[in-house]
């Protein structure tokens, strides 16, 4: 079983930065096929579906959303149980709940465990 706990989220003006955190209790990355080998930042914005931002690979390998790609990076500190989720150049329309995930990922990320989230509100 894994928890996930959010935190990091808050008010910020357009351009503005901001770096989220997950802290992690239990087995991060097993490295076993089907099993927990990846975590995942998605987030859900009023009135829309909830979107894949980044995720990384127990090599640190990170994918992001387009809508992520030069702005957003995803890190883990495996030996903190954290991974980070670190935001810059935000924009209003970045504004949603982000939420943290562990999972297992090949092609595609399948997210299996989720954190609660934290609200990231930029204002313009």
């Amino acid at each position: 079983q894994v928890q996930l706990v959010e935190s990091g989220g808050g008010l910020v003006q357009a351009g503005g930065s901001l770096t989220l955190a997950c802290a992690v209790s239990g087995s991060i990355f097993t490295g076993s096929i089907f099993s927990i080998n990846a975590m995942g930042w998605h987030r859900q914005a009023p009135g829309k579906q909830r979107e894949l931002v980044a995720s990384i690979d127990s090599g640190a390998r990170t994918n992001y959303a387009d809508s992520a790609k030069g702005r957003f990076t995803m890190s883990r500190d495996n030996a903190k149980n954290l991974v980070y989720l670190q935001m810059k150049s935000l924009k209003p329309e970045d504004t949603a709940i982000y939420y943290c995930s562990s999972g297992y990922r090949s092609d595609t990320y399948y997210p299996r465990y989720w954190g609660q989230g934290t609200q990231v509100t930029v204002s313009s």
